[in-house]
């Protein structure tokens, strides 16, 4: 059984803000609705933001509108756009990063999280009350303090991996011997921490996520540019149904493979964009 715990979000500047469950995730995260995003289904009725508004005229009017005609529907157009959105949330950078707090409930180890926390979870901060006592001198923990921390000899002359698997051993030692719970995910949905809360602890959380109140106007232009490629390919696919249109001048010729074949390669730019631009270079782990 999972607890949904009450969320406060906010950053290390700012008076937390929002109570209640993931719909204040909602709220503090600007206009981007991570709970349906890329859900939409053919038969509702699509209504677009303020922010979304925006993203589909940048798209129509790329696509040449209203001096020529685009057979998209807002449907499709709403389609292309999550894929864009959802495509840069899975590589936010580190800029987008944001924070959220709850309160463990005693007795209880699952927590289910809103969705955007899930989606791009960094780090948990989850304090234990096992081992939560001061490092007396002459005890054991003091002398792992003194060893791993004073001996002056560790930090010289160090190679990559020996750094790496010292920054390992200590971290080891921390989880030990300090206060510091462990945690797991469980399904994409759940923390899951170690040991069991005995009493209410506050816990932190840092996650990745794109606010599009703050979203830089880069990354705002790049989601623009991705979902027009998507728009090409599939306004592509609808004008190479039917490759001449016959009129009184002798036919028109549509472009929709030349559509598909732009939208295609603009898609392989950017997403090499992407990579290369505003996601961080990749961590690396030597065993």
């Amino acid at each position: 059984m999972s607890v949904v715990p009450k969320t406060s979000f906010g950053n290390t500047f700012s008076t937390p803000v929002g109570t209640g469950n993931s719909v204040s995730s909602v709220d503090f995260l600007g206009e981007i609705d991570y709970t349906i995003l890329s859900r939409s289904r053919f038969s509702e009725q699509v209504e677009f933001s303020n922010f979304y508004k925006s993203l589909k005229d940048s798209i129509m009017s790329r696509l040449g509108s209203p001096v020529i005609r685009v057979e998209l529907t807002d449907h499709q157009v709403l389609t292309a756009i999550d894929e864009a959105i959802a495509k840069l949330d899975f590589h936010a950078p580190n800029w987008c990063t944001n924070y959220m707090t709850f309160q463990t409930v005693a007795g209880e180890s699952f927590y289910e999280l809103p969705t955007v926390v899930m989606n791009n979870l960094q780090y948990v901060i989850y304090k234990k009350s096992l081992l939560a006592v001061n490092a007396a001198q002459g005890s054991l923990e003091f002398d792992f303090f003194i060893k791993y921390f004073q001996d002056n000899f560790l930090m010289r002359d160090f190679a990559i991996s020996d750094f790496l698997l010292m920054t390992m051993h200590l971290e080891q030692i921390r989880k030990i011997l300090s206060r510091d719970g462990t945690w797991d995910v469980v399904d994409n949905k759940y923390i899951l921490l170690h040991p069991v809360p005995q009493m209410p602890e506050e816990v932190i959380v840092q996650f990745r996520a794109l606010n599009s109140g703050t979203l830089h106007p880069y990354f705002i232009n790049w989601v623009q540019r991705f979902a027009t490629a998507i728009s090409k390919v599939i306004l592509g696919g609808i004008r190479g149904k039917y490759r001449t249109l016959p009129s009184p001048g002798g036919g028109a010729q549509l472009n929709g493979q030349e559509l598909v074949e732009e939208g295609t390669a603009e898609q392989q730019r950017l997403i090499d964009e992407l990579f290369m631009e505003i996601e961080e270079p990749p961590a690396f782990t030597t065993f």
